[in-house]
C-alpha cells in the first residue's frame, strides 16, 4: 500500500464522518435515557418579579404558569438536541461511507 496525500485525505474524512456519526448517536442515546429512563428534571426556572412602568412590583406569575413555562422550555430543548443529533448522523454517515468505499475501491484496484 503506497502512502500519498490523497490516501491521507480519504482516511481523515472517513474518520471525521465516523466521529460525527458516533457523537450524534451518543447524543440521541443521552436524550432517550434522560427522557424515558431517568426522567430527571434538567432545568429549573425561577421567575423574577415584574416591575411595572410606575415602579410598583407586581406579584409575578403563578406556580402553575411557572411550571408550564418550565415544561415548555424543556420540550423545546429536547427538540433542539434531537434535531442537532439527527443532523450530525445525516451528515456523518454519507461522509464516512463515501470515503470508506473510495478507500476500499482504491485498495482493490492496487491489489489486482
Amino acid at each position: 500500500m503506497k502512502f500519498n496525500l490523497r490516501l491521507l485525505y480519504l482516511y481523515l474524512f472517513s474518520f471525521v464522518g465516523l466521529l460525527i456519526t458516533v457523537i450524534g448517536s451518543i447524543q440521541i442515546l443521552d436524550l432517550g435515557l434522560k427522557t424515558y429512563v431517568f426522567k430527571v428534571s434538567e432545568y429549573t426556572y425561577y421567575a423574577e418579579p415584574v416591575i411595572s412602568p410606575d415602579g410598583k412590583q407586581s406579584p409575578g406569575i403563578s406556580v402553575e404558569e411557572q411550571r408550564s413555562r418550565n415544561e415548555n422550555e424543556q420540550n423545546n430543548q429536547r427538540k433542539r438536541q434531537l434535531s442537532n443529533s439527527l443532523s450530525m448522523i445525516i451528515v456523518g454517515i454519507p461522509l464516512y461511507l463515501y470515503h470508506w468505499k473510495t478507500i476500499k475501491k482504491e485498495n482493490a484496484t492496487q491489489n489486482s
